[in-house]
């Protein structure tokens, strides 16, 4: 009997090898600069390119020095510093913002669905706003952080930031993602591809069809 049940040992861990070989759950190698023009089939995330073809420079990047055009409709300016824009950050998990704030700019309720978020205002005044799940009742948490303060924002829970003060203000704010995602609640509401139905938005939103087909026209050529 003990013999038989050896060998049913023996045989479910020679059956789970290759699923246990196959996978780390950790980088195998110093750096993995992202291949993004390459053909390879990616799994959660890009291809290795040879490290003879990925330069010198991949661990560096001044791309968040400068500050971005805030004269947009939300008055405010994400620069995005993922896998795609730094390819030395590919399984690394790890990525950075910098967002931009005219007076009275916001950047908008949003998610991002793949990341937690920490982040320290680099100028001015921010109204950071985080918005619970249903499990808190929808709580607003909120505060006025200004230069030098942090905040942290819970992975998939909505938020925005406004900018309160009378001058322009800044923040820079990092991910534990290489891709942490962003879904725009009033672009992906009013603005998704197909449009939602308007019957569905006017049940949802407790609201006239004009109304909500007012909104969509807002947001048809995005943001």
């Amino acid at each position: 009997m003990a013999y038989s049940k050896s060998l049913v040992v023996l045989f479910t861990m020679l059956f789970l090898a290759p699923s246990i070989l196959a996978t780390d759950p950790d980088p195998l190698q110093d750096f993995c600069v992202a291949d993004l023009d390459g053909k390879a089939i990616s799994v959660n995330g890009h291809a290795c390119k040879p490290m003879s073809e990925a330069g010198e420079d991949f661990l560096f990047s001044s791309k968040l020095a400068m500050a971005g055009n805030t004269s947009t409709p939300n008055g405010s300016a994400v620069t995005e510093l993922d896998v795609a824009e730094w390819p030395g950050t590919n399984t690394l998990g790890v990525s950075m913002n910098r967002v931009d704030f005219a007076p009275g700019g916001t950047n908008p309720p949003h998610i991002h669905p793949r990341a937690t978020e920490i982040g320290i205002v680099m100028k001015g005044e921010l109204l950071v706003g985080i918005i619970g799940s249903l499990d808190s009742g929808n709580k607003l948490y909120s505060k006025v952080s200004r230069a030098g303060e942090t905040f942290l924002i819970p992975r998939g829970l909505m938020h925005f930031q406004f900018n309160v003060g009378k001058t322009e203000a800044s923040m820079v704010v990092s991910f534990n993602s290489q891709n942490p995602g962003i879904v725009f609640v009033p672009l992906t509401v009013f603005g998704s591809n197909p449009p939602i139905p308007t019957p569905v938005l006017t049940k949802a939103l407790r609201a006239d069809a004009g109304v909500v087909e007012l909104l969509k026209s807002k947001f048809a050529a995005g943001f």
